[in-house]
């Protein structure tokens, strides 16, 4: 019998290590965001929600790995990044991916409502700024997705928020 091979620089296997940021968001009672960057096929960057916990309105999983990164590469220029992340970006988001000239953003679950990627707005990709970067939408979007219907169906079960 062929063992299945894992490719280790999927698409996916990365999304699994965002997923995996996300249930730490969980366990921290924050919606449940996780974020990695890639660079040269290798995780440099891990992050999740953190609005609650830092009580600051920006610490969204995107714009914490960033700021990561950018420590890791010693540059703000992440040119040759790719940002995974379990749920399409806000506006915020993708606002601070472009100017960090990310190269490639991968999400898992869209955000028709308030996504910046392409869900309500598209800034990752205007061809008004001055950077654009690759996109690509649904990988694993129903793991995605569904971490965070549960965590709102248990939210309005407690009254949480």
């Amino acid at each position: 019998m062929d063992k299945a091979i894992i490719d280790l620089g999927s698409d996916e296997h990365f999304m699994r290590e965002a997923l995996r940021q996300a249930a730490r968001a969980v366990e921290a009672e924050e919606v449940p965001v996780g974020a990695v960057i890639v660079r040269d096929g290798r995780v440099i960057a891990r992050a999740f929600n953190q609005v609650e916990l830092l009580k600051d309105a920006t610490a969204h999983a995107e714009i914490l790995v960033i700021t990561q990164a950018s420590q890791v590469v010693g540059d703000w220029r992440l040119e040759g990044c790719s940002l995974y992340v379990t749920k399409e970006p806000c506006l915020m988001c993708a606002g601070a991916m472009v100017l960090s000239r990310m190269e490639r953003l991968v999400f898992g679950a869209p955000d028709p409502r308030g996504g910046g990627a392409g869900g309500l707005y598209n800034a990752v990709s205007n061809p008004a700024l001055n950077h654009q970067m690759k996109c690509r939408g649904g990988i694993l979007e129903h793991d995605c997705a569904l971490i965070l219907k549960e965590f709102f169906r248990g939210q309005r079960k407690t009254g949480g928020e």
